[in-house]
């Protein structure tokens, strides 16, 4: 009989572990991915040597625009037609996109940071591939562990839990694992069958430039570098109040070059302050503002890790 793993009375997460510890070789199919979460296995992935035979391959289904646009495009296309890489490229952008939004979530930590970092390192190193499957929904969640045993050669878990902290360790989860080796075998099968579709694409260049392009990255950027990038938003703000704004015809006639252009400004700073019913001087304002890349930046920089670092220094002995 196989057991249940409901993360209750049997948790998911170090029964995976376990396996992992044990193989040189998995398939995971899932319908979420956590880059964050990845974090969990990591350390047993890093003693793989990458490559065929000795990787993590990571078959993702996300649901979620633009991959349901994606998925679309390819679901209507004839079997034997082609799509141009120029099209490949430009919507494997899109699909990024996902990725690096969650990474906007909560407040940046050390071990995600160094999480991340590891997750980036395995990627390039081969040793985690990871695919997008295009071609229908796809909802499965199954991890499959291969391993050098003539009797049990491969350890599955079949179930309801993503490739995510919540999903490997939470309750409210239903797996089981599958030893019998007809049912594994069987299972192989399935998921070699959708990891080699021709509407399966692979998305692990465009996950290491998420990371590399996010607050994990190994070179981290000059504050001057992220000062000038804002500053650059704010001319942007000021070129569209220039462009969108006009200066009534009894006034033009009056007003410098100069101060028409202020009062346009002005007029553009004044309908983000309507709209978001905050001054552009405020936290408010930067929370609600298109470009908060840079004011995470600046938190994680600065305030996330000098807020800790005191804490440790004068707090840590009470």
């Amino acid at each position: 009989m196989p057991r249940i793993f409901d993360n209750i009375e049997q948790q998911l997460l170090p029964a995976l572990q376990e396996a992992l510890h044990l193989s040189k070789h998995s398939d995971f199919c899932v319908g979420y991915f956590n880059l964050r979460g990845w974090k969990a296995i990591d350390a047993l992935i890093e003693n793989w040597h990458g490559g065929d035979g000795n990787q993590c391959r990571l078959l993702v289904g996300m649901q979620k625009p633009p991959h349901e646009q994606l998925r679309q495009f390819y679901s209507l296309l004839p079997q034997d037609d082609t799509i141009s890489n120029q099209v490949i490229i430009r919507l494997k952008k899109k699909l990024a996109e996902d990725f690096r939004n969650q990474l906007t979530l909560g407040v940046p930590t050390d071990e995600d940071e160094a999480g991340l970092r590891r997750l980036a390192s395995q990627l390039k190193a081969g040793k985690v591939v990871v695919k997008l499957f295009l071609k229908h929904a796809l909802h499965a969640k199954l991890y499959l562990c291969f391993r050098q045993d003539t009797i049990n050669p491969i350890i599955g878990y079949l179930g309801s839990s993503n490739l995510t902290l919540a999903g490997l360790s939470h309750r409210g989860e239903l797996n089981v694992d599958v030893l019998d080796h007809d049912a594994a075998q069987k299972l192989a099968k399935w998921f070699e069958d959708r990891w080699n579709d021709r509407y399966c694409v692979d998305i692990t260049n465009e996950l290491i430039k998420v990371i590399e392009e996010s607050w994990a990255r190994e070179e981290a950027l000059y504050p001057y570098w992220i000062y000038i990038k804002m500053a650059y938003h704010l001319a942007e703000e000021a070129r569209a109040g220039l462009s969108e704004f006009e200066i009534p015809r009894d006034m033009r006639n009056i007003l410098l070059e100069f101060q028409s252009a202020a009062v346009r400004i002005a007029g553009r700073v004044d309908e983000f302050t309507r709209r978001h019913q905050c001054p552009v001087n405020s936290l408010s304002a930067f929370e609600k503002s298109g470009y908060s890349d840079d004011w995470r930046e600046l938190m994680r920089l600065f305030m996330v890790r000098r807020t800790q670092s005191f804490a440790e220094r004068n707090y840590a002995s009470l």
